[in-house]
């Protein structure tokens, strides 16, 4: 009896030993660019700039062509990424106004809770605008919960809601920091007093000029969405955001070297409005938006260098994307038309921010993982939304039951291992829950409209309602700019997927149970 309770002991400790050998805890970085198209780094085709540290980032790695956010507006995107759940079953999720309360509650599994529960360090350093508060919104001068700290993240350091959109101030975990107690920060929708300072009334001050919408409260000369006051200690210079991202995010990754970590590098580049530091200004022929595109390339080239310099690069799996495609005129008048030359934003596709039309989620998206990851292109289909489902079988936590709905495991697929597949079909949509919605099933792309309208211009040109067909059908092989409706030429596709659309936003979730367990897709 004694010699089969020591065989038994021996064999349980080699299986808890073989558990802790082949369970992977490598740091994960998930740096999310914003408002960046497919065409605007170099690795990608863009020839009137040059992206060195994203092109090395590729180069070392694997650079995908059929990488995708979920949506072309960045608050959608950024629920999908955290939640693995489409932003449509999810509720308030438009563009988040300056007080919006939290979008993502407290007991909703993420992508930072699933590696929190694997014992990593979990932060998010940038932008947020994802709401903080209750449902009375945030409390500027007191506890700003639930927050990202209620979701799974350890600390933060954001950018509170996005920077066209008053406050510029930075929240620190739970408080706007720096914030003087005798200046009290009022954030709201209506102008405070008739002789408040604004983009209409005092438009010959601004140092950058608006186009549309961004007359409101003016800071740093450039005026803004909503309005607030006080608070005079605790504002940002916009010039000095990609700066206090590196430091800070340079800060998390050395306190916690010995540690896995994961961390959520959120730049606001190359977002309106764009106003890149005076060391990036004039570098590049595209104006602030160019200048701005450098500068993000500078942030991933400090973050690499800090992981070479800690010796932490063979150890962290680095994911870079954008939060959805660019736009160029986006309410400033910053150059981004007069000046863009042949530069093409959205690389070969049409439309971009706004649309669901491929330049509007279809994106950079690239993964390195040196000594793990073989260099090398890929055509798998990819999508942000993935993430947490895919991370979740990297460290071998099993998803909770109801969460991450829409979340696949793709892990083979971004870890380029041989005779891994990617998503067989995305569903994308613009912002919100109006109606707008793609579905991309193969080669074959279905538009659904139910506004009949769609801002579908291309990113050179003012963004414009323009109406169309409720239905639209695209050979993304043959058209990859979605120039021809082929739907009166294909009408049993239209229908199969016009089913199939409707039966993935009517059901509860399109991830099955069982894949939540699985090592492989």
């Amino acid at each position: 009896m004694q010699q089969f309770t020591l065989l038994l002991l021996v064999t349980v400790l080699i299986c808890l030993f073989h558990s802790e050998a082949t369970a992977e805890q490598p740091n994960i970085i998930v740096i999310m660019a914003d408002d960046l198209g497919y065409g605007d780094v170099s690795c990608y085709g863009a020839t009137e700039l040059k992206t060195p540290h994203i092109d090395q980032l590729a180069a070392a790695g694997l650079r995908f062509t059929s990488g995708y956010c979920s949506a072309s507006t960045c608050t959608p995107t950024r629920y999908s990424f955290l939640t693995g759940t489409y932003a449509f079953r999810g509720g308030r999720t438009g563009i988040a106004p300056p007080n919006a309360p939290a979008i993502i509650q407290p007991g909703t599994e993420t992508v930072a809770s699933i590696l929190s529960r694997d014992g990593y360090a979990t932060a998010v350093i940038g932008k947020w605008h994802l709401g903080l508060g209750g449902e009375a919104g945030p409390n500027w001068n007191g506890q700003l919960k639930p927050g990202p700290l209620e979701i799974g993240f350890d600390t933060c350091f954001l950018l509170p809601t996005t920077n066209d959109r008053v406050p510029q101030v930075y929240v620190k975990d739970h408080r706007v920091l720096n914030l003087d107690p005798a200046d009290h920060l009022w954030v709201g929708n209506k102008k405070p007093s008739s002789n408040h300072p604004t983009g209409l009334t005092h438009r010959e001050t601004l140092k950058m000029d608006w186009s549309h919408g961004h007359n409101s409260t003016i800071h740093n000369g450039i005026s803004r969405i909503g309005f607030y006051t006080g608070g005079h200690a605790a504002r940002f210079r916009d010039e000095d955001l990609a700066d206090k991202w590196v430091e800070k995010s340079v800060e998390f990754i050395e306190q916690h070297q010995n540690q896995p970590f994961f961390l959520f590098f959120a730049s606001h580049d190359i977002h309106v409005p764009r106003m890149p530091h005076e060391r990036f200004q004039g570098k590049t022929s595209l104006g602030f938006r160019g200048d701005s595109i450098i500068q993000l390339d500078w942030c991933v080239g400090e973050l690499m260098k800090t992981l070479d310099r800690l010796k932490l690069a063979e150890n962290t799996l680095v994911v870079f994307c954008s939060d959805n495609g660019p736009v160029l005129d986006d309410g400033y008048k910053d150059g981004a038309i007069k000046k863009i030359g042949t530069h093409r934003a959205a690389g070969p596709y049409s439309g971009g921010k706004y649309s669901v039309y491929e330049g509007g989620t279809r994106t950079p998206f690239i993964t390195r993982w040196k000594g793990r990851i073989k260099p090398g292109v890929s055509q798998e289909l990819v999508c942000t939304i993935d993430l947490p489902a895919s991370l979740a079988s990297l460290t071998e936590q099993k998803l909770s039951p109801g969460s991450c709905r829409d979340s696949f495991n793709l892990l083979g697929a971004l870890l380029g291992e041989v005779n891994s597949r990617g998503r067989a079909e995305l569903v994308q949509q613009n912002n919100g829950n109006n109606g707008t919605y793609a579905l991309r099933a193969g080669n074959w792309k279905l538009h659904r409209y139910d506004k009949q309208t769609a801002r579908n211009v291309v990113v050179e040109q003012q963004l414009e309602n323009t109406v169309v067909p409720r239905f639209q059908l695209f050979n993304l092989e043959e058209d990859p700019a979605e120039k021809n409706d082929v739907s009166a030429e294909h009408p049993e596709v239209v229908e199969r997927l016009k089913r199939r659309l409707t039966e993935i936003i009517q059901q509860d979730q399109s991830r099955p149970e069982a894949q939540s367990a699985d090592r492989k897709n």
